[in-house]
C-alpha cells in the first residue's frame, strides 16, 4: 500500500521526488484521520462502559475515576499504538523524519502514561478523602511523592529516547550527579520525611487548630501536602508553612483541648490591697444574707468562735485570734458560684486562687474550663462569669484596681 500511490503518480509523469513527497503526505493524512476516528470511537465506547459500570456499582470510586478523566486518557492508547506502528510505512522514503517522528511519538507515550497515572492517583486521593478515617491524613503528600517519582522516571525515559541510549545506561550515567539531584529536591525530600513523621506521630491532622508563632499562623489546618501546610487564620487569611517545619520547630496544637470537652478560662481581677479587712460581727451578719456563702460563713464563724473561746483570745481587738476577711469570703463566694455555673465543666480543674501581690493590688484568678469549646460560646461564657464577678465585688466592701482610679465599693 505504501508504494501504490507513489507508482500511480509516476505513471502520470510526476517526478520521483514529488511523487515520494505526495505519497508521504497522503499516507500521513490518511493515518491521522484513521487515528482520530479510532480515538473518537474508543473514547465513546469507554465512556459508555464506564458510565454503565458506575451506575451499577455501589461504590463511588468508579465515578471519581470518570471525573478525573481516566477512561478518556486510556482511550488515547490505541490510536497512539497505531501511529507508532504505521509511521515507518508513512516515512519509508524519509528515514530522518521517521526517526524524529518515532521519538516524538514515544515521548508523547511517556506523557500519556504519566497522565493516566495522575488520573488514577488523583482518583485514589479523592476517594480516600471521602472516608472519615482518611479525612485528616496528609493524602496529598503521598500522592505528590508518587507523581514526583513518576515524573523523574518519565523525564529520564524521555532523555534516554532523545539521546538514543538505553534507559538503564542513562540511569548509570547520572549516578555521579546524585548529590546535585538531592540538593535540587532537598525540600521535597524533607517534606516527604516530615509527612511520614507527622502521620506516624499523629502531630497534625487536617482540621486541627494550631498556633505557629514563628510563621504567624493561628487557625485551622486546611491542607497538608508534600511541601507546605496551609493554615486558615481566624481573620480568614492563609498562612503557608513548610511541612518540615512541623518537626523542626515548636508549635501548639489545640486538638487536646478540643478533644477534652473543655476550654480553659484563666483570667483575674486585681483587688486593691487597701480594701481588704477583717469582718466585724455586723459585716458577718450582713454577708450571711448572700445565699452562696451563708452556710460557709455560719459554719466557719462557729468554728472560729469555738477556737478563740478555747484559746481565751481577747477579741476586743479584732486582729487577735482567727478571723474571717472580706477577701477570703469573696474568694469562697466565687468558687461556689463557679461550681454552680451551668456552663462550667465540673469534671476538670476548677479553682479560684489568690496570686502573688503586685504594685497594683492582689490578683484574684478564676481557673476553670467551659463545657462548650466553640469560640463564640466560650467568649460568652467567660464574659458572663466576669460580668458577675465585677458586679459582686461591692457587696464584699472590696475595690477593683483601675489605672489612675479605682471602683469604690
Amino acid at each position: 500500500m505504501r508504494h501504490k500511490i507513489y507508482d500511480f503518480l509516476l505513471s502520470k509523469g510526476i517526478s520521483e521526488g514529488t511523487a515520494a513527497f505526495l505519497n508521504m503526505m497522503v499516507l500521513l493524512i490518511a493515518l491521522l484521520i484513521v487515528a482520530f476516528i479510532i480515538d473518537f470511537i474508543t473514547k465513546r465506547i469507554l465512556w459508555k462502559i464506564s458510565e454503565s459500570v458506575a451506575k451499577r456499582t455501589s461504590t463511588n470510586f468508579d465515578d471519581i475515576l470518570i471525573t478525573n478523566k481516566l477512561p478518556r486518557n486510556i482511550a488515547h492508547i490505541i490510536p497512539l499504538i497505531i501511529l507508532i506502528e504505521f509511521v515507518p510505512d508513512v516515512f519509508t522514503d524519509y528515514l530522518d523524519i521517521e526517526d524524529i517522528v518515532e521519538k516524538a511519538l514515544k515521548i508523547i507515550a511517556v506523557f500519556l502514561t504519566l497522565s493516566i497515572a495522575r488520573s488514577f492517583f488523583s482518583s485514589v486521593r479523592d476517594y480516600l478523602k471521602t472516608k472519615n478515617s482518611f479525612k485528616d491524613k496528609p493524602i496529598d503528600s503521598y500522592i505528590q511523592v508518587f507523581m514526583i517519582f513518576g515524573w523523574i522516571l518519565g523525564i529520564f525515559t524521555m532523555v534516554a529516547i532523545v539521546t538514543g541510549i538505553s534507559f538503564f545506561q542513562f540511569l548509570g550515567s547520572i549516578g555521579a550527579a546524585s548529590a546535585i539531584i538531592i540538593l535540587v529536591f532537598r525540600d521535597t525530600i524533607l517534606g516527604f520525611v516530615a509527612s511520614i513523621q507527622v502521620t506516624i506521630n499523629d502531630m497534625v491532622r487536617i482540621g486541627d487548630w494550631i498556633t505557629f508563632e514563628k510563621y504567624g499562623a493561628d487557625g485551622d489546618v486546611t491542607e497538608i501536602n508534600l511541601a507546605t501546610v496551609k493554615v486558615q487564620n481566624w481573620d480568614k487569611t492563609i498562612t503557608t508553612i513548610p511541612t518540615y517545619a512541623l518537626i523542626s520547630d515548636s508549635f501548639k496544637n489545640w486538638r487536646g483541648m478540643m478533644d477534652s470537652g473543655g476550654r480553659r478560662i484563666k483570667r483575674s481581677v486585681i483587688i486593691r490591697t487597701a480594701s481588704i479587712h477583717f469582718l466585724t460581727p455586723e459585716d458577718i451578719e450582713r454577708l450571711k444574707k448572700i445565699e452562696l456563702v451563708s452556710d460557709y460563713i455560719t459554719e466557719k464563724g462557729s468554728e472560729i468562735e469555738k477556737f478563740n473561746s478555747a484559746e481565751g483570745i481577747d477579741k476586743s481587738v479584732l486582729i487577735n485570734g482567727r478571723n474571717l476577711t472580706n477577701f477570703g469570703v469573696f474568694r469562697k463566694y466565687l468558687l461556689t458560684y463557679i461550681e454552680n455555673h451551668s456552663a462550667v465543666n465540673k469534671d476538670m480543674t476548677l479553682m479560684v486562687r489568690q496570686l502573688e501581690p503586685t504594685p497594683q493590688g492582689i490578683p484574684m484568678e478564676i481557673y476553670a474550663f467551659s463545657s462548650d469549646i466553640r469560640w463564640k460560646n466560650y467568649e460568652f461564657i467567660m464574659g458572663d462569669i466576669f460580668d458577675h464577678v465585677l458586679a459582686s465585688v461591692k457587696y464584699f466592701d472590696l475595690e477593683i484596681y483601675e489605672l489612675g482610679m479605682h471602683i469604690d465599693a
